[in-house]
């Protein structure tokens, strides 16, 4: 078996992930010389440049690039492998997350995942953006692109959005409409794509990339468009938008998992109205060649069991 000098490889990794020589060093307890002199060893040994250096400025090469993903994936398979064989049964895991989920269905139920599964440390890496597919990343992830042949996907929950309000202001529009008399409750007639407009709608970026792309497909749902005299307010994001509605500031299109668990769902009122699908479809993701990695598929099986329960998706959904 021909292998490269194996002491530099955690060296290679540290200083790609940190970008930085002196940090490596510090983080390893050795001298820069030293991450110098093996990094100087590996390159040598692989015949290809893995950094370009300009002043104090580091880059990972083409190259280093795509030995870094390799090395990382292989080094954190040693780990596990050792940790194993050594009986440490606590497992170590970082899911990548959007933020809107984790913030408004994930993080609440984290102590339940404690109290189920302690041996399981799991860390969260917020993102904004859907997640680059990469054990440099993260171990796992909750995406909405199941896009890389190289990873296993479970559905945790196909979208949907449907226009939401505050408690008060929920008030205020049965007023304003004259329904006010009526008595409210399951049979409440539903609200018209026209009635809707009469208020302001509290529009999402973030959902289709542009400018009031929520309340389009909203009425394009309903074949028919914004109304002129809408008035429309734009946030980059939804849970600014959750939250303009719960301070009564208007009318937010919203989906199943940002009310399924906090206490102030309670806050808000579903308006009898249609929904519209997104297209996009939530999985947990994990790297195939990791599938038989204990944390993995104890986070994988907890997340989908609570999907289930909390009515994300059903039983028997498929991929």
């Amino acid at each position: 078996m021909k292998l490269p000098p194996l002491k530099s490889l955690p060296v290679f990794e540290a200083v790609a992930r940190l970008n930085s020589f002196s940090l490596a060093a510090d983080e390893l307890a050795v001298s820069q010389s030293a991450i110098s002199h093996q990094i100087k060893q590996l390159e040598t040994y692989l015949g290809e440049k893995l950094f370009w250096r300009s002043g104090r400025a580091l880059t990972l090469t083409d190259e280093g690039r795509q030995y870094l993903d390799g090395i990382s994936s292989a080094l954190l398979q040693i780990e596990r492998v050792s940790e194993q064989l050594l009986g440490h049964e606590e497992s170590r895991l970082r899911l990548s997350v959007f933020s809107s989920f984790a913030v408004r269905w994930l993080v609440p139920r984290l102590p339940d995942l404690q109290r189920e599964h302690p041996q399981l440390d799991l860390s969260l890496e917020m993102s904004s953006e859907n997640p680059v597919l990469s054990d440099r990343v993260a171990d796992c992830f909750i995406t909405i692109k199941p896009s890389s042949a190289a990873f296993s996907y479970e559905l945790l929950y196909t979208e949907r959005l449907f226009p939401v309000c505050s408690q008060d202001y929920w008030q205020r529009i049965r007023r304003e409409l004259g329904r006010d008399s009526e008595i409210e409750g399951r049979d409440e007639p539903a609200l018209s794509p026209e009635e809707v407009s009469r208020f302001p709608l509290l529009s999402t970026h973030s959902i289709f990339d542009k400018a009031a792309g929520d309340w389009e497909a909203w009425y394009r749902a309903a074949s028919q468009r914004i109304p002129g005299t809408a008035r429309l307010q734009h946030f980059s994001h939804m849970l600014l938008a959750l939250e303009a509605a719960r301070f009564h500031q208007g009318i937010a299109l919203t989906n199943d998992y940002m009310l399924s668990t906090r206490k102030d769902s309670g806050d808000f009122v579903r308006l009898p109205c249609h929904p519209v699908m997104t297209g996009d479809k939530f999985y947990f993701a994990w790297k195939t060649s990791r599938r038989r990695e204990k944390g993995i598929q104890l986070l994988r099986r907890w997340l989908v069991g609570e999907a289930i329960q909390g009515g994300l998706r059903s039983e028997d959904e498929d991929n």
